[in-house]
């Protein structure tokens, strides 16, 4: 039986469409707003991590909402992405928004493909949304249909600890995400690290890549 979370009640919901649309829309909205946010675009981040990565690969974001973080990889050249998200809305904006990327609705604690299917899987501020109680499913998911890489953008913190989001308690959780993998499968290596400060504060984000 698929699981279902308190969570994902508000990310299918109205709850999670707000989100959707005061976030970016497209990929040059979200390059501007990592500019402002952190000094550095995401497009120099995305080239950083995956510049050297053959463009034929076969990409996997989990929680794609409307699809932006595709259209970044599809400009860098990689040709074989798929995306899969909870909110019926935000797939239904993401398949108004790209061409020739595979997007379906469902969520992170059931990818429906098969074991290795992918090169790469990856995750942009999605872990952060799942219970520590649960985020455990959804790591044995990413790692089970990734047959190379692993990639991760994520608020960082050197322990669990929960946020308040938007008034809300148990929707938000700040961690070391890249070390959570590493300790639930130990055969993994982190290829590449980065933690990116706020300019306007001293939280972290965190872009790591990890290889089986």
């Amino acid at each position: 039986m698929e699981k279902h979370t308190k969570q994902m009640e508000q990310w299918s919901g109205e709850f999670g469409r707000l989100y959707t649309d005061r976030n970016p829309q497209t990929f040059e909205e979200m390059d501007v707003f990592y500019l402002r946010e952190f000094g550095v675009s995401r497009s120099t981040l995305n080239a950083e991590f995956l510049g050297d990565l053959d463009r034929s690969i076969r990409i996997l974001e989990v929680g794609a909402n409307v699809g932006a973080q595709l259209l970044g990889l599809q400009a860098m050249g990689f040709e074989n992405l798929y995306g899969i998200e909870l909110q019926a809305y935000a797939v239904e904006k993401a398949k108004a928004n790209t061409r020739g990327v595979n997007l379906i609705q469902g969520s992170a604690f059931d990818i429906p493909y098969k074991d290795g299917y992918f090169d790469l899987v990856y995750t942009s501020g999605v872990l952060i949304h799942l219970s520590p109680e649960d985020i455990g499913a959804a790591l044995d998911e990413i790692h089970r249909c990734t047959r190379a890489y692993i990639w991760g953008w994520e608020y960082y913190a050197p322990e669990y600890g929960s946020v308040p989001y938007r008034g809300n308690e148990e929707l938000l959780w700040k961690t070391d995400f890249a070390r959570l993998y590493m300790s639930r499968f130990p055969a993994l290596r982190l290829v590449r690290e980065r933690r990116v400060k706020y300019l306007a504060n001293d939280n972290l984000d965190t872009m790591f890549l990890l290889r089986k």
